[in-house]
Protein backbone atom coordinates (compact mmCIF):
# COMPACT_ATOMS: atom_id res chain seq x y z
CA UNK A 1 0.00 0.00 0.00
CA UNK A 2 2.70 2.35 0.31
CA UNK A 3 4.26 1.94 -2.90
CA UNK A 4 0.87 3.17 -4.14
CA UNK A 5 0.58 6.00 -1.97
CA UNK A 6 4.21 6.79 -2.88
CA UNK A 7 3.57 6.12 -6.83
CA UNK A 8 -0.06 8.23 -6.39
CA UNK A 9 2.14 11.45 -4.72
CA UNK A 10 4.60 11.30 -7.10
CA UNK A 11 1.81 11.23 -10.38
CA UNK A 12 0.18 14.33 -9.19
CA UNK A 13 3.29 16.04 -8.02
CA UNK A 14 4.59 15.72 -11.33
CA UNK A 15 0.93 15.80 -13.42
CA UNK A 16 -0.10 19.09 -11.79
CA UNK A 17 3.34 20.96 -12.57
CA UNK A 18 3.49 23.29 -15.23
CA UNK A 19 4.61 21.86 -18.74
CA UNK A 20 3.98 21.43 -22.09
CA UNK A 21 0.78 19.94 -21.73
CA UNK A 22 -0.73 21.73 -19.08
CA UNK A 23 0.33 24.76 -20.68
CA UNK A 24 -1.57 23.75 -23.97
CA UNK A 25 -4.34 22.50 -21.69
CA UNK A 26 -5.17 26.13 -20.16
CA UNK A 27 -4.64 27.70 -23.61
CA UNK A 28 -7.55 25.15 -24.80
CA UNK A 29 -9.64 25.03 -21.99
CA UNK A 30 -9.68 29.44 -22.02
CA UNK A 31 -10.42 28.80 -26.24
CA UNK A 32 -12.67 25.92 -26.18
CA UNK A 33 -13.98 25.48 -23.05
CA UNK A 34 -14.30 21.91 -20.99
CA UNK A 35 -16.33 20.27 -23.63
CA UNK A 36 -13.91 21.16 -26.34
CA UNK A 37 -10.52 20.31 -24.11
CA UNK A 38 -12.08 16.54 -23.64
CA UNK A 39 -10.44 15.00 -26.59
CA UNK A 40 -6.95 16.83 -25.62
CA UNK A 41 -7.07 15.80 -22.13
CA UNK A 42 -8.19 12.50 -23.22
CA UNK A 43 -5.31 12.28 -25.95
CA UNK A 44 -2.59 12.71 -23.26
CA UNK A 45 -3.78 10.41 -20.75
CA UNK A 46 -3.99 7.83 -24.08
CA UNK A 47 -0.43 8.47 -25.37
CA UNK A 48 1.04 8.40 -21.56
CA UNK A 49 -0.42 5.07 -20.75
CA UNK A 50 0.89 3.42 -24.46
CA UNK A 51 4.31 4.87 -22.99
CA UNK A 52 4.44 3.96 -19.34
CA UNK A 53 3.82 0.30 -21.12
CA UNK A 54 6.51 0.20 -24.19
CA UNK A 55 8.82 1.67 -21.88
CA UNK A 56 7.82 -0.84 -18.97
CA UNK A 57 7.86 -3.49 -20.94
CA UNK A 58 11.60 -2.69 -22.70
CA UNK A 59 12.19 -0.16 -24.74
CA UNK A 60 13.50 2.22 -22.06
CA UNK A 61 16.94 0.37 -22.41
CA UNK A 62 16.68 0.84 -26.51
CA UNK A 63 15.78 4.76 -26.46
CA UNK A 64 18.30 5.51 -23.24
CA UNK A 65 21.22 3.43 -24.76
CA UNK A 66 20.91 5.31 -28.24
CA UNK A 67 21.97 9.34 -28.45
CA UNK A 68 20.89 9.83 -31.44
CA UNK A 69 17.62 8.79 -31.15
CA UNK A 70 17.26 11.08 -27.94
CA UNK A 71 18.70 13.63 -29.72
CA UNK A 72 16.59 13.33 -32.76
CA UNK A 73 13.66 12.90 -30.25
CA UNK A 74 14.29 15.86 -28.42
CA UNK A 75 14.71 18.06 -31.86
CA UNK A 76 11.23 16.44 -32.81
CA UNK A 77 9.84 17.31 -30.11
CA UNK A 78 11.32 20.99 -29.80
CA UNK A 79 9.83 21.82 -33.68
CA UNK A 80 6.39 20.39 -32.85
CA UNK A 81 6.10 22.92 -29.04
CA UNK A 82 7.27 25.22 -31.27
CA UNK A 83 4.74 24.38 -33.96
CA UNK A 84 2.14 24.02 -31.56
CA UNK A 85 3.31 26.96 -29.60
CA UNK A 86 2.47 28.61 -33.42
CA UNK A 87 -0.68 27.74 -33.35
CA UNK A 88 -1.87 29.12 -29.97
CA UNK A 89 -0.70 32.22 -30.87
CA UNK A 90 -2.23 32.74 -33.89
CA UNK A 91 -5.18 31.10 -32.67
CA UNK A 92 -8.77 33.76 -32.89
CA UNK A 93 -11.79 33.53 -30.68
CA UNK A 94 -14.13 30.64 -32.04
CA UNK A 95 -16.03 31.37 -34.66
CA UNK A 96 -13.83 33.63 -36.56
CA UNK A 97 -11.97 32.63 -39.61
CA UNK A 98 -8.91 32.12 -38.82
CA UNK A 99 -9.32 30.39 -35.24
CA UNK A 100 -7.14 27.45 -35.09
CA UNK A 101 -8.73 23.80 -34.87
CA UNK A 102 -8.19 22.24 -31.32
CA UNK A 103 -5.79 19.57 -30.80
CA UNK A 104 -6.85 16.52 -31.37
CA UNK A 105 -7.03 13.08 -29.61
CA UNK A 106 -4.60 11.61 -31.90
CA UNK A 107 -1.91 14.45 -31.80
CA UNK A 108 -2.10 14.80 -28.30
CA UNK A 109 -1.18 11.26 -27.29
CA UNK A 110 1.77 11.54 -30.42
CA UNK A 111 2.94 14.45 -28.54
CA UNK A 112 3.57 12.23 -25.58
CA UNK A 113 6.28 10.54 -27.35
CA UNK A 114 7.90 14.17 -27.76
CA UNK A 115 6.94 15.88 -24.91
CA UNK A 116 11.00 15.78 -22.90
CA UNK A 117 8.42 15.85 -19.55
CA UNK A 118 6.71 13.05 -20.64
CA UNK A 119 9.95 11.07 -21.27
CA UNK A 120 11.60 12.44 -17.82
CA UNK A 121 8.01 11.21 -16.06
CA UNK A 122 7.92 8.04 -17.80
CA UNK A 123 11.23 7.10 -17.05
CA UNK A 124 11.52 8.31 -13.28
CA UNK A 125 7.98 6.55 -12.41
CA UNK A 126 9.34 2.87 -13.65
CA UNK A 127 12.84 3.61 -12.02
CA UNK A 128 11.12 4.40 -8.41
CA UNK A 129 7.70 3.50 -8.72
CA UNK A 130 8.11 0.33 -11.33
CA UNK A 131 7.94 -2.85 -8.95
CA UNK A 132 4.55 -1.86 -7.54
CA UNK A 133 2.15 -5.24 -8.58
CA UNK A 134 1.06 -4.83 -11.63
CA UNK A 135 3.99 -2.83 -12.27
CA UNK A 136 4.00 -0.99 -15.40
CA UNK A 137 -0.01 -1.37 -15.88
CA UNK A 138 -0.73 -0.13 -12.13
CA UNK A 139 1.88 2.94 -13.29
CA UNK A 140 -0.36 3.18 -16.45
CA UNK A 141 -3.48 3.51 -14.20
CA UNK A 142 -2.32 5.44 -11.26
CA UNK A 143 -1.14 8.05 -13.90
CA UNK A 144 -4.73 8.24 -15.56
CA UNK A 145 -6.74 8.74 -12.43
CA UNK A 146 -4.26 11.30 -10.83
CA UNK A 147 -3.72 12.87 -14.65
CA UNK A 148 -7.68 13.65 -14.91
CA UNK A 149 -8.28 15.99 -12.25
CA UNK A 150 -4.45 17.41 -12.56
CA UNK A 151 -5.51 18.11 -16.59
CA UNK A 152 -9.06 19.40 -15.16
CA UNK A 153 -7.92 21.99 -12.94
CA UNK A 154 -5.39 23.39 -15.99
CA UNK A 155 -8.21 23.34 -18.53
CA UNK A 156 -11.28 24.69 -15.73
CA UNK A 157 -8.34 27.30 -14.55
CA UNK A 158 -8.08 28.63 -18.42
CA UNK A 159 -11.89 28.20 -19.38
CA UNK A 160 -12.23 30.60 -16.23
CA UNK A 161 -9.78 32.97 -17.30
CA UNK A 162 -11.93 32.86 -20.97
CA UNK A 163 -14.24 34.83 -19.37
CA UNK A 164 -11.41 37.97 -18.37
CA UNK A 165 -10.63 37.67 -21.77
CA UNK A 166 -13.62 37.95 -23.71
CA UNK A 167 -12.71 40.58 -25.40
CA UNK A 168 -10.38 39.62 -28.77
CA UNK A 169 -7.57 41.76 -28.11
CA UNK A 170 -7.22 40.44 -24.57
CA UNK A 171 -7.59 36.88 -25.97
CA UNK A 172 -4.95 36.92 -28.63
CA UNK A 173 -2.74 38.49 -25.86
CA UNK A 174 -3.26 35.59 -23.40
CA UNK A 175 -2.92 33.04 -26.61
CA UNK A 176 1.02 34.93 -26.88
CA UNK A 177 1.75 34.89 -23.50
CA UNK A 178 1.01 30.88 -23.43
CA UNK A 179 2.68 30.39 -26.75
CA UNK A 180 6.00 31.84 -24.79
CA UNK A 181 5.20 29.98 -22.01
CA UNK A 182 4.83 26.82 -24.00
CA UNK A 183 8.66 27.68 -25.61
CA UNK A 184 9.86 28.26 -22.29
CA UNK A 185 8.60 25.00 -20.87
CA UNK A 186 11.11 23.96 -23.49
CA UNK A 187 14.30 25.42 -22.02
CA UNK A 188 15.43 22.46 -19.59
CA UNK A 189 15.69 20.73 -22.99
CA UNK A 190 18.15 23.07 -24.33
CA UNK A 191 20.30 23.37 -21.09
Amino acid sequence: MDALIGLAAFAAATTVTPGPNNTMLMATGANRGLRGSWPHMGGIMLGFAVMVLALGAGLAPAVEGRPGLRAAMQAAGLAYVAWLAWRIARAAPPGQARAARPVTLWQAAAFQWVNPKAWAMVLAALATHGAVPGGPVTVALVFAAIGLPCHLLWVLAGARIARLIADPARLRLFNGAMAVLLVGSMLPVLL
